[in-house]
């Protein structure tokens, strides 16, 4: 596609944003000087992918997907900052590098990173998806979220270390072992010489919202210091979880498992 179409539907959008009673699109094209053929394909294009909503009257407003995704990524920065000073307490406390994990539609993510005193030459940018399979973060979400698990057991399982899991049924397992445990664990599975470990953060409703996700040196990853990491973890996501509005009752809860509806 043209990078100008692209341009030209955050230009409408942009636009949209003031204008609560929404536009006509005489009045858009007035605004931002386009042809009305550019601006009403744009907008026919927006409108069937419910970008862009258009009433009786012709005249447009955000559609119910931009909202969606205005919202959720709202959420997700207040998220951030919530969860901020926490990861600092734990990546202080424990010394290893600690990051937020995210979800976001069909893709799990790293939102923050805090380096650890101990440096890890690992390069992870924060907003790449990440591997269902690999990944102690996504691991963790897709154990209790069936479609995320669907998605992960139906595509190529691709071997990036001698340790990563690639048999299906294997898989499965692990999603089962996690759900058990109530954390995950990768061992070496997504970069040789790195052991990482998530938590659960759940939301005021008890939903899974995040994970404390925590990246340690193999040669450092004794049980002593996984025990020392899982307690400080379980505290640092109780934190955050209290901070969003959600207070554990007795011991740490498991992550409520999303099912497939019959619909899906």
């Amino acid at each position: 596609m043209n990078p100008q179409r692209y341009l030209r539907t955050f230009d409408i959008l942009n636009l949209l944003i003031s204008q609560k009673q929404g536009l006509k699109l005489t009045e858009i094209k007035q605004a931002l000087n386009l042809p009305v053929s550019s601006v009403h394909n744009a907008l026919q294009t927006m409108v069937s992918a419910d970008v862009v909503s258009v009433d009786e009257d012709l005249r447009y407003t955000l559609g119910p997907r931009t909202v969606a995704l205005a919202l959720r990524t709202v959420q997700s920065l207040d998220l951030r900052s919530l969860a901020r000073r926490h990861l600092q307490d734990l990546a202080k406390d424990i010394g290893d590098d600690v990051y937020l994990g995210l979800r976001l539609g069909k893709r799990v993510i790293y939102a923050d990173r805090i380096l650890g005193t101990r440096r890890i030459s690992l390069d992870i940018r924060l907003g790449e998806p990440l591997y269902l399979h690999s990944t102690a973060t996504g691991k963790l979400f897709a154990a209790f979220d069936d479609k995320l698990a669907s998605q992960a057991l139906a595509d190529k399982l691709p071997r990036l270390t001698p340790t990563t899991i690639t048999d299906k049924k294997e898989l499965e397992r692990e999603y089962e072992r996690i759900r058990e445990a109530g954390y995950s664990k990768s061992q070496e599975e997504s970069s040789t010489g790195i052991v990482g470990y998530a938590l659960p953060v759940h939301d005021a409703a008890g939903s899974l919202a995040a994970a404390v996700h925590v990246s340690v040196l193999a040669t450092r990853a004794t049980k002593a210091h996984e025990r020392q990491l899982l307690i400080a973890g379980r505290h640092c996501a109780e934190m955050i979880e209290k901070a969003m509005g959600h207070v554990r009752e007795g011991s740490p809860a498991k992550p409520e498992r999303t099912r497939r509806s019959s619909s899906d």
